[in-house]
């Protein structure tokens, strides 16, 4: 079919100056496959089973014997979808049935009236103004990960995506909890969940059947018990946050403000039940995803020194080492740039899944009801008719309008609509100060022969690591504790 006149790419724009360099992305699978070649390369890695057509198609249909998808690239589908029509399209739970254990019912499972419940208590936390509230524990947490990641600065090879994802951790943790990762009850978490992370894959083929409800799900020995110790870790703080709250010594951190906060329509607060289910979502999503962005960053700087120079020029003229500004992260534009054109190339959820509830006509097709509908930010942020130069690295679009009409088309790394991630502007404020921090302190470089292939697992992940070589810059002033320091704000 022809696509839609406005979602076009323009043809105007010059050619990104760094194409030949171009970013990893997975092989495409050839297009004639086999049923069981299929899901063999699912159990493999769910993006190791994308066709190249995928890329310029504006919808396409899968059929098996057991269920039927379609992908929407669309724009005008994916608004549909998510924002248009959401109820008629509620999330499905098929490729994340291996959560459940670790999730129970939290915002990410739910649907419906429970779901809208949960959104109006949540919501709150995260309202723009609070992520000033939050930016010394964000402050922290960046100058910390600099300090841990000093002794491997020496040229030898560094997994990025562990120094992030301890980084990251320890972001969530002192912004929901007031208690940095080194604290013994969140380090355990943190080896925890390293661990459930490694004991199961994104996608288990048996959820993709048609399998009555009722019908007990086979689960992995070693996700069900990495799941059941986070979940033990998770009550243990909200326990020690209630008896806080009930003595009023509580720290004003997002979890009291969670806590705290009655639904308005029933005026009940969450339950110590409810609230573990939310905290394992806000550590699941917060982590994950902003480890995920956070390395691809710091890989593609390595890949294109000439940014990551323009970066840490800007983070030594924007970072106070003294004093703490609330307009730092809005200075930080390149970070913000690189970051923002990291996770369109490595979007870290790379599918939202699902499901119609009733028969639909998408593109001319008849869709049945229970058909699975696949939204991509793998496939929409690389799309040949939106983006030019998809696959090519180019901060500089989002100052283009044709690059800023393709994002507002089809950038959704927070999904879209009313179940967009309630933490996007957290986000957004963490990972560019992370950034900008370590490449504030350190060169990162590539390691010959270990370039990383994208996988997804919980989220887009190296299939091996990320690997870079860290060497320290001219010294530079370390920066002060957030907490130690009162002004926030130039007068």
């Amino acid at each position: 079919m022809e696509p839609a006149p406005q979602s076009r790419a323009p043809e105007t724009a010059p050619a990104c100056p760094f194409a030949q360099r171009r970013p990893v992305k997975p092989p495409p699978r050839p297009e004639k496959v086999g049923l069981r070649d299929v899901l063999r390369l699912v159990r493999q890695d769910i993006l190791a089973v994308q066709p190249r057509r995928l890329f310029h198609a504006w919808m396409a249909e899968f059929r098996s014997p057991f269920f039927t998808s379609y992908l929407c690239n669309d724009p005008d589908l994916v608004d549909l979808v998510l924002t248009r029509r959401p109820h008629d399209f509620p999330k499905s739970l098929r490729l994340f049935e291996g959560l459940t254990p670790l999730l129970g019912h939290s915002i990410f499972i739910t649907n419906g009236p429970e779901w809208e419940r949960q959104r109006r208590i949540i919501d709150p936390a995260f309202d723009g103004g609070r992520t000033k509230e939050v930016l010394p524990a964000m402050w922290d947490a960046a100058a910390s990960m600099v300090e841990r990641m000093r002794p491997f600065a020496d040229g030898r090879p560094v997994d990025v995506e562990g120094q992030a994802s301890h980084a990251a951790l320890d972001v969530i943790f002192r912004t929901l909890f007031s208690i940095p990762v080194e604290d013994a009850t969140a380090n355990a978490v943190f080896d925890a969940f390293r661990a459930h992370q490694a004991s199961r894959p994104m996608v288990n083929t048996g959820t993709l059947f048609s399998l009555p409800r009722w019908l007990p799900k086979l689960r992995f020995g070693a996700t069900t018990k990495t799941a059941k110790q986070i979940r033990g870790f998770i009550a243990s703080l909200v326990e020690a946050r209630a008896a806080e709250i009930a003595a009023g010594t509580a720290p004003d951190d997002l979890a009291t403000r969670i806590m705290t906060t009655p639904d308005p329509v029933d005026g009940k607060c969450f339950t110590p039940a409810e609230m573990v289910d939310q905290v394992g979502i806000f550590l699941l999503a917060g982590h994950e995803t902003g480890a995920a962005a956070l390395a691809w960053s710091l890989y593609l700087m390595a890949l294109f020194p000439e940014w990551q120079e323009k970066l840490a020029a800007e983070a030594q003229e924007v970072i106070d080492a003294e004093k703490i500004y609330a307009s730092s992260v809005s200075r930080l534009k390149l970070a913000r740039a690189v970051f923002r054109e990291s996770m369109r190339l490595y979007p870290p959820v790379p599918m939202y899944l699902r499901e119609t509830v009733q028969e639909e006509e998408l593109r001319g097709r008849k869709v049945a009801k229970g058909s699975l509908i696949v939204v991509s930010p793998w496939h929409l942020h690389r799309h040949e008719r939106i983006w030019k130069d998809p696959d090519d690295f180019d901060p500089t679009r989002w100052d283009r309008p044709e690059g800023r009409e393709s994002a507002r088309l089809s950038y959704i790394p927070f999904s879209a609509g009313p179940r967009v991630c309630p933490g996007a502007g957290f986000a957004m404020a963490e990972g560019p100060l992370l950034l900008a921090m370590v490449l504030r302190s350190y060169r990162v470089e590539m390691v010959e022969g270990r370039e990383p292939m994208p996988v997804a697992q919980l989220t887009v992940r190296g299939r091996d690591g990320i690997w870079l070589r860290l060497t320290p810059r001219a010294a530079v002033a370390p920066v002060q504790s957030g907490a130690s320091i009162a002004a926030m704000e130039e007068a």
